[in-house]
């Protein structure tokens, strides 16, 4: 069949991007993995985690494997929005103004350090996040496809830094925290990259062509009523519970179908189960809410108190999950 063919080059592509990417991030499949399917949802990436533990290097060689154009921006706090989406610039030859692209022009772009820009430097990102486009000077300029923002912030360092608003951080489809490697991943780490980065061993397997043919065929993936009125029920159920100051939004839904269907095809599958919602729930749903006082002060967290509304609410059976498939 035509669409066990699209499933089956989703998940072939797939597995021959984290075999590449491997070569230079050790140990952290299940985090590439949630990468991948944020990319082939359209959607956009935090990652949320200590420093040195190879965030920066993750995004840069995934770029590298997936053929994209990449731009890094190191966020401080005397960066202006022009540095990130560019300006017009007089030229004294032409005697017309000339359009400088800032890096926000590109396919893969890495936010470093997020946080350590002013609010109103962050939200230059907020029409080129959602609307794929930016517009200087009432001139708007559509950006190439694909277009994932992978941003990073370090969870504990607070000094000279400004918390993402709600609205910002909405707009990443997943929040990831990469981890400390084990002891073993670690030991293999210095034998392998001690000296330096073999960049240059890793191989470039798609392109931008590539990647958005599969995008279309993740869209592709059947998602029965029962499995949508699920993915309704687990968000409208983040707005009335009683430890969750306010819950997740409308986008949260469409996020969560979006990365459901894309894990569907990535595991070779033309339908999403009950299960593909669950294992992307905390990583869709978590940075979205907000807990109350008293529940953060119990020791509760976003990912438990998600993960404690998965199990408070009944799953579609196999039959109603593949119903039409």
């Amino acid at each position: 069949m035509e669409s066990d063919k699209k499933e089956t080059a989703v998940y072939e592509s797939v597995e021959q991007v984290i075999d590449e990417v491997e070569k230079i991030i050790i140990g952290k499949t299940e985090q590439i993995r949630l990468i991948l399917a944020a990319i082939l949802a359209e959607g956009h990436v935090l990652l949320e985690d200590m420093p040195g533990v190879g965030k920066t290097t993750l995004v840069k060689t995934l770029a590298q494997v997936l053929g994209c154009g990449f731009r890094r921006i190191q966020f401080t706090p005397d960066l202006m929005p022009s540095d990130i989406i560019g300006m017009n610039i007089y030229n004294q030859k032409t005697g017309e103004f000339q359009l400088m692209p800032g890096p926000v022009m590109t396919q893969i772009l890495l936010a470093d350090e997020i946080n350590r820009a002013v609010p109103r430097t962050q939200s230059a990102l907020l029409e080129a996040m959602e609307e794929r486009q930016v517009t200087i000077d009432g001139q708007t300029y559509p950006l190439s496809q694909p277009f994932v923002v992978m941003a990073t912030q370090n969870p504990i360092e607070t000094a000279g830094t400004f918390i993402l608003p709600e609205a910002q951080m909405d707009r990443f489809l997943m929040k990831i925290s990469v981890g400390y490697p084990s002891l073993e991943e670690e030991r293999q780490m210095l034998a392998n990259l001690g000296d330096e980065m073999p960049f240059s061993t890793v191989n470039t397997v798609l392109e931008p062509l590539t990647i958005r043919s599969l995008i279309s065929a993740c869209q592709h993936v059947h998602i029965s009523e029962h499995v949508m009125a699920y993915i309704v029920t687990l968000v409208q159920a983040t707005r009335n519970h009683p430890q969750i100051r306010f819950g997740a939004s409308p986008r949260a839904s469409r996020a969560l179908y979006k990365a459901a269907k894309a894990w569907a095809a990535m595991h070779q599958r033309a339908y999403v189960t009950p299960d593909d919602v669950q294992q992307l729930a905390a990583p869709v749903l978590a940075h979205r809410i907000a807990l109350k006082r008293e529940t953060t002060l119990s020791g509760l967290n976003s990912e438990g108190v998600i993960r404690a509304i998965i199990a408070s609410i009944p799953v579609p059976t196999h039959r109603e999950a593949t119903l039409h498939a």
